[in-house]
């Protein structure tokens, strides 16, 4: 049975992750970036101005809705995640260095796609019956393409009820055991016999938890996840900068390898990677996993966020994906090509290589911090994604679906710390793949919007 889910799984990755999704993603972020006169180069230092500055404001946002400062750090706790550690990993281990080169481009196109959804979803967002803001791709599909587009919505709503517990669920929960595990190991608190218990005792614990935290609705996470985002970044940020600090000295070759890696991975590699395809394909699939340009679930909680102004708020997504991509995913990159830490490529990698190059040059003691870290990183991401997963149950079923929603998502986290990661991670980004065709086709259709709403904002500041 696993075979066959395998198989297809491989089948269904391999189309999606082919000529669709580079032609949509490249595409459309191409496209964006010219449409706008590259806004995300052109008006950088004015989106830092714009949001960084408003994420000190502490008002309190109306009922129904939360502050912009909790809006983003909603969608931060779902792209600041294990895509940015573990994610990164897999993506150097499987497609070589120069899969970060891919990230970057990725990156720099997804930051004008991304300041679309963002827009998008807020001009388009609605009231719900509990007097919450909804928005999203279903919903700038819904009110802004019309009827006749209303399968291009649904088709996104499954796809992402499907994506959020593979990548908002099991992938985090994996990594949090790998973290806790890999610290426990290396202080002889367990042995690798009784990894499979505290797998299992951690899973119902986040299970839990996880519960109790979706189930207060989307005030509640955005109480949690304002806390949790800004300690976690700052934590994980203070360890990778001591580590390039210490290994300096070796950041021009790593940076040579990045280059050269990304159109000749064989000569870096040692002919373990060998096709220029696969690390682009990987670094642009691990880009969109880690920064969700193009997968429009960001876009969800900004959508909740108080305030009038959708450009204003869609900063906010150029400001998401530097931080994400350019900032953290470059340091963990730099972290294990740093660390001298042997890297198998051509097999299946996550947070322990990660974890690696920390202990690598610090020690064991540091595996604590890390797990930490991670620990955080990975949670945050579970809420954030399992409020866009509730949205999109919401969608198709109504609010009366929103409890045994939260549930089964909680649950997931159990199955997701007891199951085989490769598996996970494929089958993920597979569904990811399939949420970027939907929401890139409504966006393209839509930039006339963005373009007139973005002049418009322009020419009132």
């Amino acid at each position: 049975m696993l075979e066959t889910i395998t198989s297809i799984n491989k089948l269904l990755y391999d189309f999606i992750w082919g000529v669709p999704a580079m032609v949509c993603i490249i595409g459309v972020g191409l496209y964006l970036s010219i449409r706008t006169h590259f806004l995300q180069i052109r008006k950088f230092g004015y989106a830092l101005k714009n949001t960084i500055g408003r994420i000190f404001e502490r008002k309190h946002a109306k009922e129904g809705a939360i502050t912009p400062f909790q809006a983003v750090c909603t969608a931060l706790a779902g792209t600041v995640g294990t895509g940015n550690i573990a994610g990164v990993a897999g993506a150097i281990a499987v497609g070589g260095p120069g899969a970060v080169f891919w990230m970057w481009v990725s990156a720099i196109l997804g930051m004008c796609t991304k300041f679309a959804e963002v827009t998008l979803a807020v001009h388009f967002r609605e009231e719900n019956e509990n007097g919450e803001y909804v928005g999203g791709p279903m919903y700038y599909i819904k009110n802004g393409l019309g009827s006749k587009w209303m399968w291009l919505a649904y088709m996104y709503a499954v796809f992402g009820i499907c994506a959020v517990f593979g990548t908002g669920n099991a992938t985090q929960v994996n990594t949090i055991t790998a973290s806790i595990n890999t610290a426990l190991l290396n202080y002889g608190l367990i042995d690798k016999q009784s990894t499979a218990g505290s797998n299992l005792i951690i899973g119902i614990f986040i299970a839990i938890i996880v519960a109790l935290i979706l189930i207060g609705g989307v005030k509640r996470i955005g109480r949690v996840t304002e806390k949790l985002v800004p300690l976690m970044a700052l934590l994980y940020i203070l360890l990778g900068c001591g580590l390039i600090v210490l290994r300096a000295e070796y950041i021009p070759s790593v940076f040579t390898m990045i280059f050269q890696g990304a159109f000749s991975p064989a000569a870096v590699t040692g002919g373990v990677v060998g096709s220029f395809f696969l690390s682009m394909q990987k670094g642009i699939a691990r880009g969109i996993f880690s920064n969700e340009a193009g997968l429009g679930t960001g876009s969800i909680a900004h959508a909740c966020a108080d305030t009038s102004d959708p450009v204003k708020q869609g900063l906010f997504g150029i400001f998401e994906v530097f931080m994400d991509t350019i900032i953290i995913c470059t340091m963990t990159a730099l972290i294990i090509l740093l660390s001298g830490v042997t890297i198998p490529y051509g097999t299946t990698m996550g947070a322990e290589l990660t974890i690696s190059g920390f202990t690598t040059v610090y020690g064991n003691w540091v595996s604590i911090f890390t797990a930490i870290a991670m620990c955080c990183f990975a949670f945050s991401t579970i809420i954030g994604w399992g409020l866009y997963g509730a949205r999109c149950a919401e969608f198709l079923f109504g609010s009366k679906i929103l409890l045994p929603f939260n549930i089964a998502y909680s649950l997931i986290s159990i199955i997701g710390a007891t199951v085989n990661l490769g598996l996970i991670w494929n089958m993920s980004e597979t569904f990811n793949g399939f949420m970027t065709v939907p929401n890139l086709i409504a966006v393209f259709l839509l930039s006339p919007v963005v373009i007139e709403l973005t002049k418009k904002h322009f020419e009132e500041n």
